[in-house]
């Protein structure tokens, strides 16, 4: 899929504790389709991924949080780790930053625990959803529904499970973000 999103500004909201694999390797294949991919975060240097079952690589932050403007990005990636999200959630600032991304009718990804960012934007109500098993509560409390499968594509958002899921995570991941929400809005795909 190169070039595929040249041109394309993917915003990635992540802060301290992301799951090393499901920042790093989304970021790796949304580059390698041609886009510009921006780490977005509350901390203004750098933040540390979780690789598994300690603290993993660190990457540098491209914008911090309280200057970026989700107006300036065509979609947003939110990776998931347990810390990463639960931090974010609770950060207003974060929470605004990824809402404008629907308010925009913008795409967004999320994986494992990142459809957190989506239950507390309000952004789940009305799709199909899936994540790392213990946030379907959650997402049937805010209005979705869940599925255990590997991806699911609804209405602008693509969710997957785990990082095992991270190769069709971001095929269809890319696929949205070549589209656009707009296009997308209306299609609901299961995918295996």
């Amino acid at each position: 899929m190169p070039d595929t999103l040249k041109g394309k500004t993917i915003a990635i909201l992540a802060t301290d504790g992301f799951e090393q694999s499901e920042l790093i390797k989304p970021k790796q294949a949304l580059e390698d389709a041609g886009a510009r991919a921006q780490v977005v975060s509350p901390s203004d240097k750098k933040i540390k991924g979780w690789d598994k079952k300690d603290w993993g690589k660190e990457v540098p932050v491209d914008v911090p949080l309280n200057s970026a403007d989700a107006s300036q990005y065509d979609a947003l990636l939110l990776p998931g780790g347990v810390m990463n999200p639960d931090h974010l959630r609770m950060n207003p600032d974060a929470v605004r930053f990824a809402k404008q991304f629907f308010d925009q009718g913008k795409p967004v990804a999320a994986i494992c625990h990142g459809p957190w960012m989506l239950v507390e934007t309000g952004a789940a109500r009305g799709r199909t959803l899936t994540s790392w098993p213990s946030l379907q509560t959650d997402i049937r409390n805010a209005g979705g529904t869940w599925v255990d499968k590997e991806v699911i594509v609804s209405n602008g958002v693509v969710t997957s499970r785990n990082p095992d899921d991270i190769p069709a995570f971001n095929r269809e991941m890319i696929a949205l973000f070549e589209k656009g929400a707009v296009q997308s809005a209306t299609s609901e795909r299961k995918v295996a």
